[in-house]
Order: structure tokens, then sequence, then C-alpha cells
């Protein structure tokens, strides 16, 4: 497959590039500035400035965006309407890096976890800024998104286990109650979704969690 992994420099966006490059798959990393991924092939382009030709051909388009500064939190929604809009009636995936905060409590989906008592002041407002972009993705009936959403601890760091669970819209705790992914698993996570040939999750959201 040919895949283009935006915001490629990134933490996850790397790893995202490797995983693709070990399962052979052509990739191009979408950076602003140097390349720093292991992808032979880049696109030195900021995303807002993506035109539709600059995605044309890619089988499945990985969106790695983050901004986590107060006045760059509402790029979340502007960068994912502007890539929608480019991937517009393709055929091309779309498949976003998503939060964990929005992910539900509840079977009625009422209660998020960012709405939980010990959901960190600090990453409401970044909790709040994706679920809201996730909110305008919902809407696109016109683009082959999914969105894939980690475990409520999302390790920078953590160990590379190959061992995942995929579930739903609501927070799912593995058999030992955690509710944990490293960002490799993460990855191994998405190049699986990548390379589903049914359109099991298109234009849904879905989780995951370690085994």
């Amino acid at each position: 497959m040919k895949i283009a992994v935006i915001a490629a420099n990134g933490k996850e966006g790397k790893l995202v590039v490797e995983e693709a490059l070990r399962r052979g798959h052509d990739v191009c990393a979408v950076v602003r500035g140097q390349n720093k991924t292991a992808a032979k092939k880049a696109l030195v382009k900021d995303l807002f400035d993506l035109t539709p030709e600059d995605l044309a051909g890619f089988d499945v388009v990985v969106d790695a965006f983050g901004a986590w500064t107060p006045d760059a939190l509402p790029q979340h929604s502007t960068s994912l309407k502007h890539l929608c809009d480019i991937l517009s009636g393709t055929s091309t995936r779309l498949i976003v890096v998503g939060g964990a905060g929005s992910l539900y409590l509840n079977p009625e989906h009422t209660a998020q976890l960012a709405d939980s008592p010990d959901f960190p002041d600090a990453f409401k407002p970044l909790a709040a800024a994706m679920g809201k972009a996730l909110g305008e993705l919902r809407q696109r009936d016109d683009v082959r998104w999914t969105y894939i959403s980690p475990a409520a601890d999302f390790q920078a760091e953590g160990e590379r286990t190959g061992k995942y669970l995929l579930a739903g819209e609501e927070l799912k705790p593995n058999d030992r109650g955690e509710s944990i992914i490293s960002y490799a698993d993460f990855a191994i996570a998405l190049l699986d979704e990548a390379e589903r040939t049914s359109d099991a999750h298109i234009q849904q959201r879905i989780s995951v969690v370690r085994a």
C-alpha cells in the first residue's frame, strides 16, 4: 500500500512510519521541515498547505497531527477539516490518531472520560478540542475515515508488546483492569486497521488497549 503519514516527525508519527516500513509498505513522510523519520520518501509541506494533488494516489493517509498549546488547540478541528476537504469523495482512507478523553464511560454514552473526577485538569482543554474535532468528523459522510482512540494511559516510551485489544466507543480496561497502550503498540493497531480489507470501521471511532 501507499501510505502518507502526516506529522511524521512526531513521536507517534515516527513509529507509524517505522511499523509501515517494517511491513513493506510504500511510505511517504509528510513533514514541515527536515524529514527525521525512517522513510526514504518525504513531502516537506505544512499540513494546511496540502492540496488534493499532494495526497492523490495514496491508499491510506494517517493523521498524526497534534497541537498542545492553548492558542493552537483549535487546529485539531481546522486541520482535520482541511484533510477531509482534500480527501472528500476519494477512495483514500483517512486514519486519525485520536484522543482518549472522549471515550464513553457508560453504555448510554452520556459520560466521557474527560468528565470523570480523576481526569487531570491540565489535559481537559486538549480533550475538549479533540472531542470537538471528533464530533465534526462524525458529520463527514464523504470521507472514508476511521478515528482511533488510545487507552487512558497513552505511554510514549512504553514497550512494544505486539498485543492489544480492539474496542469501540467505550473505555475498555484489559483483564488486569488497566487502560494502557504504548505508542509502539498503538502503531501496530493502526497498521492492522490500515491493512483491513473490510469496511467494518469506516466512519467509526474505535479504541485500543494493551492486552
